[in-house]
């Protein structure tokens, strides 16, 4: 089960109100780094952007591939840990902005998980260490440690072995 805070809105959908939860240039310089780190082909550089620049909490080793897409609103929610890949296009969210609310939740990634290329993140998801997430996968649900999960709707897949191909 995701764990995510509800923030109810009045009025036009809670898009139309997203700068009456975050600062506009808050949202702006976000986007400038996060572009500048989707296209970085140097993993230290990227690393610092995030860290540093976004507040992302990123573990030693961890390498994000080319065109990872992280919260532009709310990075500081992201935590990855060590010596782990982030597929290349894969989107990690933290926020959702819907008609009548709007949701936040943390995204808690663990040491030496493997994320597939093209997966979607979504807010308040923890996945455990050494877990495996197939490409193209929407990480709708808690994932556990060690396990191997892909698709949509994300469901446990079964490991076999290269040797009986």
């Amino acid at each position: 089960m995701r764990k995510v805070r509800s923030y109810p809105v009045e009025g036009p959908n809670a898009l139309w109100q997203l700068y009456r939860t975050v600062s506009p240039w808050k949202g702006v310089r976000n986007f400038i780094f996060i572009q500048i780190a989707r296209y970085c082909p140097v993993l230290s550089v990227k690393n610092a952007i995030y860290r540093r620049i976004l507040g992302v909490k990123v573990g030693e080793h961890t390498a994000f591939g080319l065109m990872v897409m992280l919260d532009v609103f709310f990075p500081e929610l992201i935590t990855i840990g060590r010596n782990s890949v982030i597929g290349y296009n894969t989107t990690i969210l933290a926020h959702e902005y819907l008609i009548k609310e709007y949701r936040l939740g943390e995204v808690n990634i663990g040491n030496e998980v493997m994320i597939g290329a093209n997966c979607t993140i979504l807010p308040g998801v923890t996945i455990g260490d050494h877990a495996v997430v197939a490409a193209g996968s929407v990480v709708h649900k808690n994932v556990e440690a060690g396990a191997f999960v892909g698709g949509n709707p994300l469901r446990s897949l079964e490991r076999r072995s290269l040797e009986n191909e």
